[in-house]
Parts: structure tokens; sequence; C-alpha cells
């Protein structure tokens, strides 16, 4: 069984959606509905990463050969500087 390291916290909402959050928790069978909140968040987190993804992939030609291989170029001269741990 994984063990779930939750945070308790406050989040106000308005009635409307405790009054609904309560009647589909009572649906699943479910006492109180943090298990609902918590699958709103993931369901809007991964809904988000999805957005982010699609917008770096669109980027995907934006600069030339050229400005790539010169960026390349930079980050390798300064990570060549970055101290190491001994």
């Amino acid at each position: 069984m994984l063990e779930c390291i939750c945070m308790r916290t406050t989040v106000e909402i308005r009635d409307d959606q405790r009054v609904a959050l309560a009647a589909m928790a009572a649906s699943r069978g479910i006492r109180g509905y943090s298990e609902l909140v918590q699958e709103a968040i993931d369901l809007y987190l991964d809904e988000k990463n999805g957005d982010d993804i699609e917008a770096a992939l669109a980027l995907e030609g934006s600069i030339s050969d050229a400005e790539a291989e010169e960026m390349r170029r930079r980050i390798a001269e300064a990570w060549s500087t970055w101290r190491t741990p001994a």
C-alpha cells in the first residue's frame, strides 16, 4: 500500500461548491470531499503541464541552426567554469 504524505490546508470555497462536492462525495460513498479536491487539483495540474509541453513543442524550428549551435557553445563554455564538489 502506498503511503500518502499529505498537508492539511484551508481553502475557501463558495457554499454552492461545498454543497456540490458533498453531493459528489455522497454519490461515491466517501466521507468528506478531500479526495475530490485532490482529484481536481491533479486534473488541473495535468492540464497545465500539458499546455506547457505543447507550448515548448511549438517552439521547434523557431531559431536557426546557427543560433542553436551558438547557444550550445555558450552553455558548454559556462559549464566548463562551474566548480564541482571535490
